[in-house]
């Protein structure tokens, strides 16, 4: 029994070197099958009538009229032209071929391929072990805007919608979830609200949210709503969300649930709104306080809004301290945490820093601290450097965002920009060596080096969180299937063909007519 057991793992060893033998030397096999079919007709031509049939065929395109070879290249130029817009539709939709991912999934493992080294590949982890399919969870993003005084004044300017549906029906699913009563019996004002979180017209929350306010002066959701959607100006709404903590039940002497959740809110709103309106040191207080009362609530990422907040301040130190904490192997990473600590490490040398220099005298050790960070951070996220370096446009930012996906780097870009533009020479150091992070990582979609592969998710959800005027930043870019190249190819030789039978169906018939016959005989 024992030696059964000893010995199993080596034959177990011989069958898969055996398999993966004969799966290499696949292609092989059939070339010489071929070669051997092409060998035996050769052999028997004469029993098999092979020349009394090519006599008979090259009869029967003799015979065949102009007319038949408009109609045979126009109906192959047809089908495959459907084929190429099919195939480009596909390729659009889910970035692969339809006749190759059918190949590869279907017949493939027919005729006994394994599975390519890239699908195996793409969800191993930085140390070779396999993960689990990485999936886009999308955030609420930490710094959104308000709707009243910051997204419908852009659709005052522009005409254009800067939030999609899908972004603002996320919103609302959060604000069903943590903003009505926690108490088992819901009140009348929670089921006015919750209908009115779910309202898709604008002007039937606020309509919703003053029936709740009749209902109990005291609904602090409803101050909520109109803060956010009511309010034109950051003043009247920072009014509003005063009056919803003065005049709410959050300080009644139990609170629990999800009365926690609306003050841990309305208090972040409060700081968000005094930061806009100049008063940053007394957000930063706000902020610390809030992260200092409620520890456990770091989900809510409120650290993300303190750096902001302390950048403007330049209290440089203070950023580090809080990167210290928060920047840890340990904790889910952000694109404010890589770039922040990228432009803290950059700010120090950035100053005199010179490719050139650097060319000949080689990087100095601070220098390589910050090459170093700019490289982990666009590994993280690779939109970011084209927002900061003004190669591409901004917009206003989603209220969720997809992390390392084009909604997060919109999103930072759009409040970071000025501290990079801040720091001397920071942006020309990140615009020298960002581009070298791809050639650290060969295959970005199949390998991590500092984290885990890309997601290949990320654009199907930018594209339901940003707005339609907004060009998505894909990554990496998707080179065309063969497929679609072929197809392309095809169809542009058949459609010449056609043209050219059309045009001249006499002298295609006789050049058919010419070349059949030595095609059939070979």
């Amino acid at each position: 029994m024992g030696d059964a057991t000893s010995s199993n793992p080596q034959s177990l060893g011989f069958t898969d070197k055996l398999k993966s033998w004969l799966s290499w030397s696949w292609t092989y096999i059939c070339a010489v099958w071929f070669a051997m079919v092409l060998t035996m007709i050769y052999v028997l031509r004469s029993p098999l009538k092979l020349q009394d049939t090519l006599t008979s065929a090259s009869v029967f395109l003799n015979t065949l009229t102009p007319k038949f070879y408009v109609a045979l290249t126009g109906t192959s130029s047809l089908i495959s032209g459907l084929i190429l817009i099919f195939e480009w539709w596909y390729f659009r939709k889910y970035g692969t071929s339809f006749i190759e991912q059918v190949s590869v999934s279907h017949l493939r493992p027919l005729l006994g391929g394994v599975e390519s080294s890239s699908t195996t590949g793409l969800f191993s982890s930085v140390n070779g072990e396999a993960e689990p399919r990485p999936k886009c969870k999308v955030w609420r993003n930490p710094l959104n805007l308000f709707r009243g005084a910051e997204y419908s004044r852009y659709t005052w300017v522009t005409g254009k919608e800067p939030l999609t549906y899908y972004d603002m029906n996320l919103s609302a699913q959060d604000h069903q979830t943590f903003f009505t009563g926690d108490t088992q019996q819901i009140k009348a004002e929670d089921t006015v609200m919750q209908k009115a979180w779910r309202e898709r017209n604008p002007q039937a929350r606020i309509r919703a949210a003053y029936q709740a306010i009749e209902m109990n002066h005291e609904c602090a959701a409803a101050y909520v709503l109109l803060a956010e959607e009511e309010a034109t100006t950051i003043t009247e709404a920072e009014r509003l969300f005063k009056q919803a903590l003065l005049n709410g039940f959050i300080f009644l002497s139990s609170i629990a649930g999800k009365d926690i959740n609306l003050l841990v809110y309305i208090k972040r709103r409060l700081a968000m709104c005094a930061r806009k309106l100049g008063r940053i040191k007394e957000a930063v207080k706000m902020m610390r306080d809030l992260m200092k009362e409620f520890p456990l609530l770091g989900m809510l990422n409120i650290h993300e809004n303190l750096l902001e907040a302390l950048l403007e301040l330049q209290a440089y130190a203070d950023v580090q301290a809080v990167l210290a904490k928060y920047d840890d192997i340990s904790l889910p990473k952000s694109a404010t945490i890589c770039y922040t600590s990228a432009l803290l490490k950059a700010r120090a040398v950035s100053e005199k820093f010179s490719p050139e220099a650097a060319s000949r005298r080689g990087l100095s050790t601070a220098e390589m601290n910050a090459v170093e960070a700019i490289h982990r951070a666009v590994e993280f996220n690779p939109h970011v450097p084209k927002y900061l370096l003004e190669m591409k446009s901004l917009i206003l930012p989603p209220e969720h965002i997809l992390k390392r996906g084009d909604s997060e780097a919109v999103a930072y870009a759009f409040f970071h920009l000025q501290h990079w533009k801040r720091a001397e020479g920071a942006l020309n150091l990140l615009h020298c060596t960002w581009e070298g992070t791809f050639r650290i990582i060969p295959y970005p979609l199949e390998k991590g080096h500092l984290f885990y592969p890309y997601p290949g998710c990320t654009e199907t959800a930018d594209r339901e969180l940003l707005p339609t005027f907004h060009e998505v930043s894909v990554y990496p870019k998707k080179e065309l299937p063969f497929f679609i190249l072929f197809t392309a190819g095809l169809c542009s030789f058949t459609a010449m063909l056609a043209m050219l039978t059309h045009q001249f169906p006499e002298l295609m018939g006789v050049f058919v007519k010419a070349v059949s016959p030595a095609l059939l005989f070979h």
